[in-house]
């Protein structure tokens, strides 16, 4: 028969339950502090207060290396729990993996806060930058860096864009974390969406129509982009479409990198500005009817070949087009038509609302 009174059973019972409360609350997976109980070679023991005694072992030690050498006794820790009471009772723990699953929690709130941070580039592949974003390697695309830092070569220049992306390296860029995915480790960045945020709030400055002076940055391909100059911060971009009234065949033949000009704001929409060049320019075709008349014989420079035939420049900053058919086929057509050279030509037909003038070869 117990010698315990009722009242002292009953508080035992109670203190009993409120242990097993304590460790219930506990999981494997959990994230938990401590204070360093003891640091050894072999293992770790951490002062878990209400739950108990928990213990990192040699190999764990081994994984969080650089964490351990700086600890003391008394010193906070965190720690994941990896088995809540193993063959010796202590409450197993793993600091490497704590380290990392802290850094994705904390990749994950910088995801959902849109927050822009200052993150320095560690490396690069031909996909993009590498950089560090709370312990994780961040990747960060080339199709989202910013206008300011795209490669400005062609798409077939791969080694080029590879020199373009390694003089980044050791650069400190402003970005936003837009994908974060511990299963497939994955932790995308971006530089685009981060400006694009100041772009958007930076817009409100900026209207469809209105007329901008900037300078060139970068000359691509398939157009121009132009740091304004009243806020070097913007950026537009000049689409090779809307730099002139002529189709132009390359924009580093008539735009700069350093070159001053006046753009008017074609579009502003999630952030990008649109510009035109064209639109502050004369409409040459307007005139085209007073200019070249069918039957007309004019003197033009073949400028490219397309595959319905030959682009020609003519006066008064128009061009004609003189067909491939008329030559039998293309090869054909590139024997008798020389890029730079200047021919004789007949006008066929003018049609300004097309803004087409059919032309053909006058024979010497």
């Amino acid at each position: 028969m117990s010698s315990l009174k009722p009242s002292n059973l009953a508080l035992i019972t109670q203190l009993i339950k409120d242990e097993a409360a304590l460790f219930s609350t506990l999981k494997v997976g959990d994230l938990v502090e401590g204070k360093v109980l003891e640091k050894g070679s072999k293992q770790l023991l951490v002062d878990m207060g209400r739950y108990g005694t928990g213990v990192v072992y040699r190999g764990e030690l081994q994984n969080a290396r650089e964490l351990v050498r700086g600890l003391k006794v008394g010193d906070p820790v965190h720690a994941k729990v990896i088995d809540i009471d193993n063959e010796e009772g202590y409450i197993e723990l793993s600091l490497s993996e704590a380290d990392k699953q802290r850094a994705w929690t904390e990749a994950q709130e910088l995801k959902e806060k849109e927050e822009v941070i200052p993150l320095k580039i560690a490396g690069f592949n031909k996909g993009g930058l590498m950089a560090d974003v709370r312990g994780i390697t961040g990747f960060l695309p080339v199709s989202q860096l910013s206008n300011e830092h795209y490669p400005k070569v062609g798409i077939d220049e791969k080694g080029k864009i590879l020199q373009a992306l390694q003089l980044l390296v050791g650069q400190e860029l402003q970005v936003k974390v837009i994908d974060v995915n511990p299963r497939t480790n994955k932790l995308i960045i971006s530089e685009k969406a981060a400006q694009e945020l100041s772009a958007r709030e930076l817009a409100e400055h900026y209207h469809v129509g209105q007329v901008i002076e900037g300078v060139i940055s970068g000359v691509a391909d398939f157009g121009a982009f132009v740091r304004f100059t009243d806020n070097p911060v913007v950026e537009g971009f000049i689409h090779v479409s809307e730099i002139d009234y002529k189709i132009i065949d390359n924009p580093k033949e008539v735009l700069k990198i350093d070159e001053v000009v006046k753009a008017q704001i074609a579009d502003i929409k999630n952030g990008r500005i649109s510009l035109s060049l064209k639109a502050l320019k004369e409409n040459p075709w307007e005139k085209a009817a007073q200019f070249f008349k069918e039957g007309d014989e004019v003197r033009g420079t073949v400028y490219a070949f397309m595959s319905v035939g030959a682009l020609v420049s003519l006066d008064h900053d128009l061009q004609g087009q003189v067909y491939v058919t008329d030559f039998g086929g293309v090869p054909e057509m590139k024997k008798e038509l020389t890029i730079g050279e200047s021919r004789m030509f007949t006008v066929e037909s003018v049609k300004p609302e097309e803004k087409r003038i059919a032309l053909k070869l006058k024979k010497d």
